[in-house]
């Protein structure tokens, strides 16, 4: 069925007149009535009464009438509503975020994006690495922000960032002094890290294990606070991206970076290979890419 056919049968039903129907729509009466004519042709019933003087809808025309204005409204409200999702007005999305790459990069991306694009809903998940990679891989989420390495088979990446990392230690420890460490020359230290949930943890690991060595962990956390906190009351060490170590304001600890860059932390945003992007997705990427470019190289 043509809906502008329906269109015009129901203007047609609303004036109760061919003549009043076609300056409405701007058709002439011929070309209006050889619509209707149509119409009633292809659902094989009479839809209107031309017996008499005053244009009367048939028992079938009543019907198609009252369901056709729920019909006609319906597709106007789909086409307003894809308009509104493709140029940005309403959407959702749904971002998987470890509350670090959250709490430490996203704040400014999301009030950015806010100001673009008010009327769409963002909801974030706050996940550990790993959870992100699977809600993204079973569809839960539409994007998710993750330090690598991940799958190369299963996930699309747009590289976010790529820093350095250091390694605290109390003030009073040896290598406090110095300007940089090599990874091997803490491979007697007790190890602080963020727990199994995180990426951080696994990728110590295997750094420390190409070094020859697999680090004694006294302690593991969920918040890198924490974490610092026990390196100032000298439980051991810890090793963090440099973007949390400028966070750090604790008289006893002292930040040396790791040299050479045999550590990197480094983020993407990925999304599952040959899944659809909505709209509002990718322009949240793009946010992100906006926010990248305004980094210092």
């Amino acid at each position: 069925m043509d809906i502008k056919h329906l269109t015009y049968f129901i203007e047609v039903a609303k004036q109760k007149n061919f003549t009043k129907a076609s300056h409405i729509l701007h058709i002439s009466q011929p070309a209006l009535s050889k619509m209707i004519k149509n119409l009633e042709a292809e659902l094989d019933v009479t839809l209107i009464d031309r017996t008499y003087k005053k244009m009367e809808l048939t028992d079938a025309g009543k019907v198609v009438y009252e369901k056709g204005v729920k019909v006609v409204q319906f597709m106007a409200d789909l086409d307003q509503s894809l308009y509104d999702v493709i140029n940005l007005k309403k959407g959702t999305i749904k971002i998987g975020l470890p509350p670090i790459i959250g709490s430490l990069f996203f704040p400014g991306i999301m009030a950015d994006f806010r100001k673009k694009y008010p009327d769409v809903v963002i909801k974030i998940m706050e996940f550990g690495a790993k959870k992100v990679e699977d809600s993204i891989e079973e569809g839960l989420i539409d994007i998710g922000v993750v330090p690598l390495p991940v799958k190369d088979d299963i996930f699309d990446q747009i590289p976010f960032l790529k820093e350095g990392m250091s390694v605290i230690v109390h003030e009073s420890h040896p290598l406090s002094k110095r300007d940089f460490i090599h990874l091997k020359e803490v491979s007697h230290e007790n190890f602080i890290l963020f727990n199994e949930d995180f990426a951080l943890h696994d990728l110590i690991i295997q750094a420390c294990i190409k070094e020859g060595f697999y680090p004694e962990i006294v302690l593991e956390s969920s918040q890198w606070d924490f974490l610092v906190e026990m390196v100032a009351v000298n439980i051991g060490i810890t090793i963090l991206p440099n973007s949390i170590s400028e966070k750090i304001d604790l008289p006893a600890i002292k930040i040396v970076p790791l040299k050479p860059a045999s550590l990197l932390w480094e983020l993407s945003v990925i999304m599952k290979k040959n899944r659809y992007v909505p709209y509002v997705g990718k322009a949240f990427i793009e946010e992100i890419k906006n926010w990248k470019q305004g980094l210092p190289s």
